[in-house]
């Protein structure tokens, strides 16, 4: 049995592999779990574990117990064994976990043992590709798990379960199968038209358009999904002084840049990570860019020019007081063509009741406006709404499934596939020039749940897996 041309049965040599399945770092975790899977799981464990008293070795059970150097009986750390024998693991071999402290040195030292006692060293996703191998997960699950480990967000972590759950296997494969439903009705017209009742080709068609349709609905919606996962890289620029290190601090919720009334206090650039609304982004305090023969602040500014060309989105503040000055429309011909720019108004706490500064642009066509107070925090949230918008980021809360880089790509060629066979039904060609196309999408839905993959394939998505999983 086969997913395309990868046999079904991932260890054909028969090895085991281990790997640190969690973070190591000094400090970093007072557990660290050291994972094993392979027919030789539970030999190596028996071998480097002992188990006081009369603890019965069976599938899923701790064991509590130490790990011991075999060559010389010496212990190496106090520790927990849970056994889960085949086919009732995550990789439907039997697996093996070793839970040790944390840190860097004993967690090294039971994996180092592992590997003597014959173990190899696990590669990159390896773990997660055994039990896509073994028909434990499909491939949009054993992404999804990839997903859940690198999710910078609560609502990131929804979407990722989501995926774990099923619910993208479910809703791709479901379109896969109602065009194997047609494919089968257009074939068996080929092979055997006058023996069966009469197909309905603009039933076949709509079938087809239907299915076309919610392929471009996901494709369109994997932006929302991209947001949540990789997050935006949000700098906020203005004239010195103008309040960018404030603004920084109010939607970071703390203090995070150093806030003075002189010009050029921020030098270099600062980074903040936040979440708002369930998105994540990357905060860039940019130096305020302005004439100088300041070296130190010239390089700021470098950095400042450096940083609005990697933004997915500009906020670009200036001084309601003042209004919009040459100065300000110096620094908006600097964002790139195409970047989302929002203006934002600071200190409205100090404006007049009802006034609005003269030379203030209008929107469209320079672009949207929010006005806020960094002193006070009014209009935060009228500008966080804005910026999300602006982004595209504004329905997020809604999304169910998403699905990622490699995933759009398919779904996208999917959908062309069957719009060219749309074109052919609307020639009124036989209905083997039909077939063509159909099978292209069909094939390319399958490389998503991973029913028809290549070996070449699979190495490539799963080497962006983390060691351990």
């Amino acid at each position: 049995m086969t997913r395309g041309d990868v046999p079904i049965g991932a260890n054909p040599n028969g090895d085991t592999i281990a790997a640190i399945a969690t973070a190591v770092a000094a400090g970093a975790g007072s557990v660290a779990i050291v994972r094993l899977s392979g027919p030789q799981a539970e030999a190596i464990g028996r071998r480097l574990f002992v188990a006081p008293g009369s603890q019965a070795w069976e599938s899923h059970r701790v064991l509590y117990g130490h790990v011991v150097d075999p060559a010389d009986g010496r212990r190496v750390d106090e520790a927990l064994l849970l056994l889960m024998r085949a086919p009732r693991s995550f990789t439907r071999e039997d697996v093996v976990e070793l839970h040790c402290h944390g840190g860097l040195v004993a967690v090294r030292q039971v994996l180092e043992l592992v590997l003597a006692a014959g173990a190899r060293l696990a590669g990159a996703g390896e773990f997660s590709q055994r039990a896509f191998l073994n028909g434990r997960l499909d491939l949009t699950r054993a992404e999804a798990i990839a997903e859940m480990v690198a999710a910078r967000s609560r609502r990131a972590a929804e979407l990722a379960m989501a995926g774990i759950d099923g619910g993208l296997q479910r809703r791709i494969g479901g379109l896969r199968e109602r065009l194997l439903d047609q494919l089968a009705e257009l074939e068996a017209r080929v092979d055997f038209e006058e023996d069966l009742p009469p197909l309905d080709g603009a039933l076949v068609r709509a079938e087809l358009e239907a299915v076309r349709g919610e392929l471009e609905r996901l494709v369109a919606e994997s932006r929302q999904g991209e947001l949540l996962r990789e997050g935006l890289r949000v700098a906020i620029v203005g004239r010195p002084n103008v309040g960018k290190s404030s603004l920084l601090n109010l939607l970071s919720r703390r203090e995070r840049a150093i806030v003075t009334d002189l010009p050029g206090t921020t030098r270099d650039l600062l980074e903040s990570d936040l979440v708002l609304d369930g998105v994540p982004l990357t905060l860039l305090d940019t130096a305020g860019i302005r004439p100088t023969d300041d070296r130190v602040e010239l390089l700021g500014i470098e950095r400042s020019r450096q940083a609005l060309a990697g933004a997915d989105a500009v906020l670009l503040l200036f001084d309601l007081l003042a209004g919009w000055t040459a100065a300000d429309r110096e620094l908006r011909a600097l964002v790139p063509e195409g970047v989302p720019l929002l203006l934002v108004g600071n200190k409205l706490d100090a404006l007049p009741p009802g006034a609005a500064p003269a030379g203030v642009p209008s929107a469209p066509p320079e672009a949207p406006l929010a006005r806020i107070s960094a002193l006070t925090g009014a209009g935060r949230d009228d500008l966080v709404a804005a910026l999300l918008g602006l982004c595209g980021a504004g329905e997020v809360q809604g999304l169910q499934v998403a699905l990622n880089g490699r995933q759009r790509e398919l779904a996208a060629a999917a959908a062309t596939s069957l719009e060219r066979a749309l074109e052919t039904a609307a020639l009124g060609l036989p209905w083997d020039f039909w077939t063509i196309d159909l099978r292209a999408a069909i094939a390319g839905l399958g490389a998503i749940t991973g029913e028809e993959v290549s070996e070449a394939v699979l190495e490539r998505i799963f080497s962006r897996f983390c060691i351990g999983k």
